[in-house]
């Protein structure tokens, strides 16, 4: 019998089946009680072992349904659709789960922006260590970025934090206590599930319809046990790209302000809307706090988080900044400011929304029209589409089967909050690749989704969600 410090020992013997395509992509592993007889050891390090290799992002679980081989780790990039060899998974060539957008000529316009910083002495000021609330400047920079639809928060308010994850995370640290429950949309951004798993917070889901976070469900969940805050993105919501009207977001505002607790309103992609209402920090200023950063519109790894504090919450924000060291680096706050005062933050904005257009565009072209299969759920001016499959394909095995032709895309149950029933849908950045590779790699996945109607899969397990 293996000692219970060996589970990393099986779970390497695994992943070298899977490498070596004894174990295929979309294959279901056995239960874990029979995983530990046929291997000779403790049911408790069979449990051991699946969870490294989820964790090594080799195996996805679905509750009710077992865990199932996902495949390689994506790699990001790649001009051309990749063909698996015999009985072994490939590295995707396209990543559509990855969404950084990048426009024609983006570098060179950030670098001229740069140059005045890299003289010694600018250098030197902006290598500094900064605090939460930045400099004057930035604070003036960051407010007239955060302004949209007539509202613009007052600079005093403005605070920085490293990229947007770290700006969740410190307005999260300040609202919930470990064991304190957030709500949250019931299908909503990934990173913020990691987020509440770091802060020892519970994810409270709150049902959706196609306006975003319904607000009688919000009370409700309060009611069966009192929320720390709530987690919300009434703009072009991450994944299903649904936006809230005026009329939901007042009555989300007037339900939050009832409850007497504070909202989290995460903005990073609301850029690409112009056209939206206003804000829930505009109708309830005193209990939202909303985050936003530059990382979509120029770069996701120079690039700034901003949050726009209630006035009788900045100080317990700029705790939790400091104490997560979630502050922002002073050469990234320069280089905001420039980027924002010589028009390359608005350039760059246009560009990206005149981009998200186009992409939308292939997706109509490539799915939609082309007769895809199953339910759409997505925007003229997202850069990403939900998807949700049609029978008999379950998540994780489309998953599985795109990544053997060569592309890789997200399974619904990364975006749900509460870990248990799980959509069988994937969501499809469109951001990443060139125009062009995108058009390919949708046409491959809608001819993907045509295999499951004509029930020639040829992938194990799909069958079973019919049975």
């Amino acid at each position: 019998m293996a000692q219970r410090d060996d589970f990393r020992r099986v779970a390497d013997d695994v992943a070298r089946e899977i490498e070596a395509g004894m174990l295929r992509a979309g294959e279901q592993l056995p239960p874990q009680r029979v995983f530990a007889r046929r291997r000779r050891i403790a049911n408790s390090t069979a449990i051991r072992v699946y969870g490294e290799l989820a964790r090594r992002g080799l195996v996805v679980g679905e509750v009710g349904r077992g865990t199932f081989v996902r495949a390689a780790a994506p790699h990001p990039g790649g001009a051309a659709l990749t063909e698996s060899p015999p009985g072994r998974p490939v590295p995707p060539a396209v990543n559509l789960e990855l969404n950084y957008p990048v426009t024609v000529g983006q570098s060179e316009l950030m670098s001229r922006s740069l140059a005045p910083l890299l003289r010694p002495d600018v250098l030197l000021e902006s290598t500094r260590t900064t605090a939460p609330d930045g400099t004057p400047q930035a604070r003036e920079a960051a407010a007239s970025v955060l302004a949209r639809s007539g509202w613009r928060p007052e600079p005093e308010r403005v605070l920085f934090a490293g990229n947007s994850r770290q700006a969740i995370a410190a307005a999260l640290s300040s609202l919930a206590r470990p064991g304190g429950r957030i709500g949250v949309e019931e299908v909503t951004y990934p990173l913020v599930k990691a987020i509440a798993g770091q802060l020892g917070v519970r994810l409270v889901p709150v049902a959706m319809d196609d306006q975003g976070m319904l607000p009688d469900a919000l009370a409700d969940a309060h009611r069966k046990a009192p929320l720390s805050g709530v987690y919300v993105q009434p703009t072009l919501q991450n994944p299903l790209s649904v936006t809230s009207g005026e009329e939901r977001r007042q009555q989300l505002a007037d339900v939050i302000d009832g409850l007497g607790v504070c909202a989290v309103e995460d903005g990073t992609w609301g850029f690409l809307a112009p056209d939206a209402p206003p804000p829930l920090a505009a109708l309830l200023p005193g209990r939202v706090v909303f985050v936003d950063s530059l990382s979509k519109r120029l770069a996701p790894g120079l690039t700034v988080g901003m949050l726009a504090a209630p006035p009788a919450h900045v100080d317990a924000l700029a705790r939790s900044l400091r104490s997560g060291a979630w502050t922002a680096g002073a050469f990234n706050l320069a280089a905001a400011v420039r980027w924002v005062s010589d028009g390359t933050v608005e350039t760059l904005t246009a560009a990206k929304r005149a981009d998200a257009a186009v992409r939308h565009r292939i997706v109509r072209e490539r799915l939609i029209d082309a007769g895809a299969k199953g339910r759409f759920r997505t925007d003229p001016r997202a850069y990403y589409c939900w998807w949700e499959l049609p029978a008999p394909w379950r998540a994780e095995t489309f998953v599985a089967a795109a990544v053997d032709r060569g592309i890789a895309v997200t399974p619904g149950s990364a975006f749900v909050a509460d870990g248990h029933s799980a959509p069988d849908a994937v969501r499809i950045g469109l951001a990443s690749p060139p125009p062009e590779v995108l058009a390919e790699a949708l046409g491959a996945l809608g001819a993907l989704g045509a295999l499951g109607e004509l029930g020639a899969l040829g992938v194990p397990g799909v069958a079973s969600r019919t049975s």
